[in-house]
């Protein structure tokens, strides 16, 4: 695994119950389209878990 992850924000957290909203609040995430990049560990990928019709991996380019 990598040392970072790229994580966005694909859906609004309107309508979504208070423990979602501070799971991706706890991701840094606040408005849509929003990208952050997380350590990649445990913790980080326990909180996607939670969330993955929210949020969605942004898989870093390739170059060669």
């Amino acid at each position: 695994m990598a040392d970072k992850i790229t994580i966005r924000l694909k859906r609004s957290t309107i309508g979504a119950p208070a423990k979602l909203k501070k799971v991706v609040a706890g991701l840094g995430l606040r408005k849509i389209d929003q990208t952050v990049e997380r350590p990649d560990d445990r913790a980080v990928r326990g909180m996607i878990a939670k969330v993955p019709h929210l949020v969605e991996v942004v898989e870093p380019e390739v170059t060669e």
